[in-house]
């Protein structure tokens, strides 16, 4: 390999560009801008949340990464080509906050019928059907309706659905929403199987201590723009601190310890680094200050 093909930075999996969205009025309503001069990048492989408060602009942006919404201005990209175009969803599976299914199909029927759209066939379909059973816990529930499902299962075949045609980018929607407890873990430990296998995967959550649990990257939007944005441990230090954890510390270490922490034998600094506030503690200060959050 060249050193300029070792240095050259890899293609983001989403780029949205200087992107905005107006919904145009009526007789009795102005235009709404619904999202202004969004920018930010998704690295292939990463887990990249999008949070912020209802209203603020995730949906719009979702849809437009999607190819579901022409931007007003500016653009998005999935892999290097222009989410409007039809090339660009070969590589993308979407989960929807609700997703529908036909309630008289079964799981493996259901999942039958999206890979016949996404152009399977034969044994290649019935071993993706199989894989998918199995990676999302359905394997012993492929027989039953659909209709009989619980909330946390019908997410779970959203999500086999969503993964049938082995896409290179998984964008979830509020995934758990509406999910028990254990069926959120259960959802939450396939996004980090899913981040392991190497997909990329955009999500959006109002359940903020999963996601602080999941993302690699997170942007915060507030009335249409992002407010906050980078890699998660970034975000979450508490700047104006700094934690020392020592281990087999004196009594005089600790009361000395910027003269002696470095000195003192007996003292082992076992971690130096910053202080960690939440996700969501940092989601509700960033949205207050915009007047959102109120």
């Amino acid at each position: 390999m060249s050193e300029a093909a070792a240095t050259t930075p890899l293609q983001p999996a989403v780029t949205v560009e200087n992107f905005s969205k107006v919904f145009k009025g009526t007789l009795s309503r102005k235009p709404v801008l619904a999202v202004r001069e969004l920018s930010f990048n998704v690295q292939a492989g990463e887990v990249y949340g999008l949070i912020g408060p209802n209203g603020c602009g995730k949906s719009t942006t979702m849809k437009a990464m999607l190819g579901l919404l022409k931007p007003t201005l500016g653009k998005a990209t999935i892999f290097g080509r222009d989410s409007e175009s039809v090339a660009s969803r070969q590589d993308v599976g979407f989960l929807p906050e609700n997703p529908y299914f036909y309630k008289h199909l079964t799981g493996r029927e259901t999942l039958h019928f999206y890979g016949k759209l996404c152009g399977l066939r034969g044994s290649e379909l019935k071993d993706r059907m199989a894989t998918m059973l199995d990676l999302v816990g359905l394997k012993n529930a492929a027989d039953r309706r659909v209709g009989g499902y619980s909330k946390g299962m019908l997410q779970r075949i959203g999500l086999a659905q969503a993964m049938i045609q082995d896409p290179r980018l998984l964008i979830l929607d509020e995934p758990t929403a509406g999910v028990d407890p254990a069926g959120s873990r259960r959802i939450r430990d396939l996004i980090i199987e899913l981040k392991e296998r190497g997909i990329t995967i955009v999500v959006t959550s109002h359940l903020l201590e999963q996601m602080q649990e999941v993302c690699d990257r997170v942007g915060i939007m507030s009335q249409g723009r992002m407010v906050r944005e980078g890699r998660l441990e970034d975000l979450i230090s508490v700047e104006n601190q700094t934690e020392i954890i020592l281990e087999n510390a004196s009594a005089e270490t600790l009361s000395k310890i910027r003269e002696l922490v470095g000195q003192d034998a007996a003292a082992k600094l076992v971690s130096l680094g910053k202080p960690r506030t939440t996700l969501e503690r940092l989601f509700l200060e960033s949205t207050i200050q915009t007047g959102e959050g109120e």
